[in-house]
């Protein structure tokens, strides 16, 4: 009896594979072969590279993570720092000169806790520099904020913070800090909601029906 049950299910289960393959015949061999195919990305060889054309970019690694962000120093209008800083900020105190960046207010930290030496080099100021003292290159200013604010820099390095510079095909390319917040005022300043109008709504629809 056993054995007539066991051949009845070995029939069975062959009849299903040959009706499966004939209804699939030549497109899946087997089920394994239809979750594969049917499983790829939808679509295909989507890229970001035409939007990322005109766009200067380089590349860095950060633990697992390898990608693109902006190019930062050419967009910086006052770069080279040097072509000003041609001494240490050091020698350059109390001397007699017009007063630069004034237009910058730092509001970013307790002012006990930070001012511009914390994060601008004053005996290079073409470079950043660490909470440590070590140089980081201005198109790597995420290494500075990454000092304090760790967490939103894990999920930087992952891809759940921040904007993408083109879309979320690849290659992937990331904003960095700097270009959503202002360094020295990160904060975004508050805004009303935007309210929609009905009024203007109800005039337009209203000049459309005559």
């Amino acid at each position: 009896m056993k054995n007539r049950t066991l051949i009845y299910l070995v029939v069975l289960l062959l009849g299903g594979t040959l009706i499966s393959c004939k209804e699939k015949e030549g497109e899946y061999h087997s089920i394994s072969d239809k979750i594969e195919a049917e499983s790829k990305p939808y679509h295909g060889n989507l890229t970001s590279d035409e939007l990322l054309v005109d766009t200067e970019l380089i590349k860095i690694t950060e633990g697992e993570n390898t990608f693109l962000i902006p190019e930062r120093k050419s967009q910086i209008k006052s770069f080279a720092c040097i072509e000003c800083h041609s001494k240490p900020l050091s020698e350059m105190a109390g001397t007699d000169i017009q007063k630069a960046h004034w237009d910058i207010k730092l509001s970013h930290a307790n002012g006990d806790a930070m001012n511009c030496a914390t994060c601008h080099n004053g005996s290079n100021m073409n470079n950043l520099n660490s909470l440590t003292g070590k140089d980081i290159d201005f198109n790597l200013s995420y290494k500075i904020c990454s000092q304090c604010h760790s967490n939103q820099f894990e999920d930087w390095k992952g891809g759940a913070h921040g904007k993408k510079v083109a879309g979320w095909a690849p290659p992937r390319a990331s904003n960095t800090c700097v270009n959503c917040h202002n360094p020295h005022s990160p904060s975004f300043e508050k805004r009303w909601p935007v309210q929609f109008n009905t009024k203007t709504a109800i005039e337009r629809n209203e000049g459309l029906d005559h």
